[in-house]
């Protein structure tokens, strides 16, 4: 499923084995479990801590580092949105800002439609993040409940719906 998402292989295994472990694992267990380097587990370590949504703890006894992910699928979630948000569409975001405001200083070097089309697409990406940060900090039951909600929202709003 990682791949899909467009995340490497190993990292993908490496949260999968920590997301279903019990307790926390260290690296030589990791790289025993999955059949990889011990070289790459660290790489791979490091990435999903990167990401927050793996965490490094200490096991009483053992010296050696051990490593456990956010249980919780909603943090977890919430967890990969924020990164996603950080290096993917605040970028985009603020390329959009410059490409508007080029094309305002030097109105013959952008034609209308495509003005209007970066307007449009900064609009859509501004509005998408707006809302992600009203529903971002909503406890998991009152976003449940939206999410339940489905056809009967857009009937409500008399919008249509089933």
């Amino acid at each position: 499923m990682g791949a899909r998402w467009g995340i490497n292989r190993t990292v993908a295994q490496i949260h999968a084995l920590l997301y279903i472990s019990e307790k926390p694992l260290h690296a030589e267990d990791i790289a025993a479990v999955l059949r990889v380097a011990r070289s790459n587990v660290s790489t791979s370590l490091r990435e999903l801590q990167g990401w927050g949504i793996v965490r490094l703890v200490h096991v009483m006894g053992d010296k050696r580092d051990h490593f456990e992910t956010v249980k919780d699928v909603w943090e977890l979630f919430r967890t990969v949105l924020d990164e996603r948000k950080k290096r993917e569409i605040d970028p985009t975001l603020a390329l959009l800002r410059e490409c508007i405001a080029e094309a305002e200083k030097d109105a013959s070097a952008t034609d209308d439609y495509t003005e209007t089309r970066l307007r449009e697409l900064h609009g859509f990406f501004e509005t998408t993040t707006n809302w992600y940060q009203t529903i971002r900090s909503w406890p998991t039951p009152a976003l449940l409940k939206v999410m339940k909600l489905g056809d009967r929202a857009l009937k409500l709003l008399g919008l249509g719906g089933n």
